[in-house]
C-alpha cells in the first residue's frame, strides 16, 4: 500500500549560507549535525558559530540518524495530502524541526523511537525526514 506521502511534492530548500554541506550530504543519505570541539556539545540547525560558547571550532559530523519524537501535529487540510510535521530530538543530542513519514499518521506519538530516512525535492535535493523505528 502506497503512504500518502509519496504522493506530496517537496519544495527544494533555500539555503542559507552554509548550509550546503548538510544538503549534500542528505542527497547521498547521509545525517550530518555541527559538533563543537570547545565544549564537546552537538547542535542544531547548522550555524558558524557554536550555540553554547560561541567557538567557531565546529566541524560537521554524522549522525545516527536515530533519535525521538518530542512533539508533533498531524495536518490534515493545509494540501492535498495529509503529513506530519514534528521535533524529533537525535541520540546525539540536538532537537530537529522534520516530517514524520512512511507510517500510519494515526499510530505516530511523542516518544516514539524513530531512524533517519531521506526523501528528494523536486529538483533531487535530499531532504532528511523520520520513520517509526
Amino acid at each position: 500500500m502506497a503512504t500518502p506521502y509519496q504522493d506530496r511534492k517537496i519544495s527544494d530548500p533555500k539555503f542559507n549560507y552554509g548550509d550546503e554541506p548538510f544538503f549534500e550530504a542528505a542527497t547521498q543519505g547521509k545525517l550530518m549535525v555541527k559538533f563543537c570541539n570547545d565544549c564537546g556539545q552537538y547542535h542544531h540547525y547548522p550555524r558558524a558559530l557554536c550555540p553554547f560558547c560561541f567557538s567557531d571550532k565546529t566541524e560537521w559530523r554524522e549522525s545516527k540518524g536515530s533519535g525521538t519524537i518530542y512533539s508533533y501535529s498531524v495536518t490534515r487540510v493545509s494540501g492535498p495530502v495529509p503529513y506530519v510535521i514534528a521535533y524529533v530530538t537525535l541520540d546525539e543530542g540536538p532537537t530537529m524541526l522534520t516530517n514524520i513519514v512512511d507510517c500510519d499518521l494515526d499510530t505516530i506519538r511523542c516518544g516514539q523511537k524513530v531512524q533517519v530516512t531521506f526523501k528528494q525535492s523536486e529538483n533531487g535535493t535530499g531532504i532528511p525526514m523520520f520513520k517509526l523505528a
